[in-house]
């Protein structure tokens, strides 16, 4: 992994997503490895050559910039963060998040955050001091011998319902992100299940579901891997990109069954 300390000029940046103001990303690159993370487009502005997930840089005056640019931006919702993780393992060395975390204390915005690090339990003192937040957690295979080949460096499935359990007994809205939902290993109805019983067991608020998104650079990475570990699944995902459009109608009417049953809101994001 190579590290790279950078100063960024802005790091409360306009969001492009209609339900968010602001994106804050504290790092450019992610240490996680995600098999299948879209933000590989990162790379055309950071000016990196490497392969996405072997590189981090480090925004080290990010909460300076942070203080300065709260003084004159209007309160919205803040996303802690689109391409990156905030919590991902070098948080715990630079704090980056927690100090823009602290910077946020005195004002009147919202804050989302969205992660797979449990890490993200340390920072629990100054979540409760926000105007409003609220804690998300991307988990889409139950299965850890599967998981692990899509995403080899994040925190345990097992770790992330723990921190969403200890977020709701806090007091700390808490909703799982479903996403992605990956072809022949997290859409099938026992996986489905299984994560709803283990949401409903952390009070988890709501669920956000979304399919898997097969960019070019994307699909290469996911290929390889399912070429060396599960070569029998490849005719599953090139007949989901054939039919994506009835694989999601189908997929949809299978999670609202289960979410039925659970009595946990839910909503989709394709």
């Amino acid at each position: 992994m190579t590290i790279h300390e950078i100063s960024c000029k802005s790091i409360l940046n306009k969001s492009g997503i209609s339900v968010i103001d602001y994106a804050l990303n504290p790092y450019t690159g992610c240490e996680h490895g995600c098999r299948y993370c879209y933000a590989v487009f990162m790379k055309r502005f950071s000016g990196h050559k490497e392969e996405w997930g072997s590189f981090v840089d480090v925004k080290i005056n990010a909460p300076e910039v942070l203080r300065k640019q709260l003084k004159k931006a209007k309160p919205g919702l803040i996303s802690f963060s689109t391409v990156t993780d905030p919590y991902q393992p070098l948080e715990e060395k630079y704090e980056i998040t927690r100090k823009c975390l602290e910077a946020l204390v005195d004002y009147d915005f919202s804050v989302s955050i969205l992660t797979k690090s449990h890490l993200v339990l340390r920072d629990i003192d100054l979540l409760k001091e926000l105007k409003e937040v609220d804690v998300g957690f991307s988990v889409a295979i139950m299965d850890e011998k599967i998981r692990i080949h899509f995403e080899p460096k994040s925190s345990t499935t097992e770790k992330r319902f723990e921190a969403l359990a200890q977020l709701s007994k806090e007091g700390i809205e808490t909703w799982l992100f479903f996403a992605p939902v990956f072809p022949y290993f997290s859409d099938s109805t026992k996986n489905i299940e299984e994560l709803f019983i283990n949401a409903s067991r952390t009070n988890v608020g709501s669920i956000l579901i979304d399919t898997l998104q097969l960019y070019p650079k994307v699909w290469s990475k996911i290929q390889k891997m399912l070429h060396r570990f599960y070569p029998e699944v490849l005719p599953h995902y090139k007949q989901y990109l054939l039919h994506k459009d009835l694989y999601k109608k189908e997929l949809k009417s299978k999670v609202l069954k289960v979410a039925r049953e659970h009595n946990i809101p839910c909503d989709f994001a394709f």
